[in-house]
């Protein structure tokens, strides 16, 4: 052999070890990069992982590790340490999918790409149950949206008090961030109100001397008496008549409402004797504020009443959900003793 050549050859030798080193180096770190950044991590436990305002990044781990949402917590912490999570976690709630590795997930929190909830609501009878509703589906508690509720000044801003403000949110499928604020929630909701009320339907409700509260309030009125819809404006005109002529609306789910017992089915005098302005058989004109939160239909149904000359209704002895519309007190007492003898055969005393 060449003497020449054995250096080389051991030279050779070297550069080739040195080669798998590395490689076996990047291979490793290679894995280890892998395994920290692109393994999938997010079991299928939880459909979102929601991230509270004011949440810091300790808070986070400890709900990744407590509703086990993870399969390994030890490369996500490592991963958003070197993403630096940390200072960047923005509140929301996102949408988790099985299989999310920890570079999509941390990406997602930095950005704050949530998914905005679908927030549906109708016939919701109390503001408080309305509350209740809406800290289900967003982030402050319903002590947090009673509190401004109940706030004069803070409703009055919106050109409201406390016993009509409930007139303000009208029913439909709204989307909202899951931690939308209170006060931002208010102010979607009133942008909401003021484009439903276009100068088309304020111009009905002053041609029938009412304001756009009022109208809502009566609405409440209509919706709650009115099983069917195609009832409503005949309803609406009844009631009408009687505030024009000054009568007592005597609207019996208002007494209902007063009396705060919603499996009442038979209004009788131990409940019409109940001292509140919600008892339109004591007290004329319309309640402080909406018995419910009426639907769309039951306040275009005011704005567009019925013609008619009724001041009296009282529900049919068939039991069908409609009614029998009266012009004379006389008419009236032929059809409400029908109804009472109908209830009386079905044993219904309240």
């Amino acid at each position: 052999m060449n003497t020449s050549e054995k250096p080389k050859k051991n030279s050779l030798k070297i550069a080739l070890i040195i080669v798998a080193i590395l490689i076996s180096i990047g291979g490793y770190f290679g894995i280890k990069l892998y395994r920290v950044y692109f393994t999938p991590n997010v079991l299928g436990n939880e459909k979102y992982l929601y991230v509270k305002t004011g949440y810091v990044f300790e808070d986070l781990v400890t709900d990744l590790r407590y509703k086990n949402i993870l399969g390994d917590i030890g490369t996500f912490w490592e991963a958003a340490e070197k993403m630096k999570l940390q200072g960047a976690l923005k509140p929301g709630r996102y949408r988790l999918k099985e299989g999310m590795n920890n570079r999509t997930l941390i990406n997602m929190l930095k950005a704050g790409n949530q998914e905005a909830v679908k927030l549906k609501f109708q016939n919701i009878r109390k503001i408080e149950n309305f509350a209740a509703l809406l800290a289900k589906n967003l982030e402050p508690d319903s002590v947090a949206f009673m509190r401004l509720l109940d706030s004069a000044a803070f409703v009055e801003k919106y050109g409201f008090n406390t016993e009509n403000v409930y007139t303000m949110f009208l029913p439909n499928t709204y989307e909202l961030y899951w931690n939308t604020s209170t006060e931002d929630f208010f102010k979607k909701m009133n942008a909401e109100y003021l484009k439903f009320w276009t100068p088309e339907r304020k111009q009905k409700a002053a041609a029938l001397n009412l304001s756009p509260i009022q109208v809502v309030i009566l609405a409440s009125i209509v919706d709650s008496e009115a099983l069917y819809d195609k009832e409503m404006p005949t309803i609406a005109g009844l009631y009408l008549n009687r505030l024009k002529r000054g009568i007592l609306l005597q609207a019996d789910p208002t007494v209902i409402f007063a009396n705060g017992d919603f499996t009442v089915k038979r209004v009788t005098g131990a409940l019409l004797g109940i001292d509140s302005k919600y008892n339109t058989y004591r007290y004329a004109g319309l309640p402080p504020g909406p018995i419910t939160m009426p639907s769309v239909n039951a306040i275009d149904a005011v704005l567009n009443k019925e013609n008619n000359n009724y001041l009296y209704m009282c529900a049919k002895e068939d039991f069908s959900g409609y009614h029998n519309f009266a012009e004379t007190v006389e008419q009236h007492n032929i059809n409400a003793k029908k109804y009472r003898e109908a209830l009386n055969k079905r044993n219904i005393y309240r």
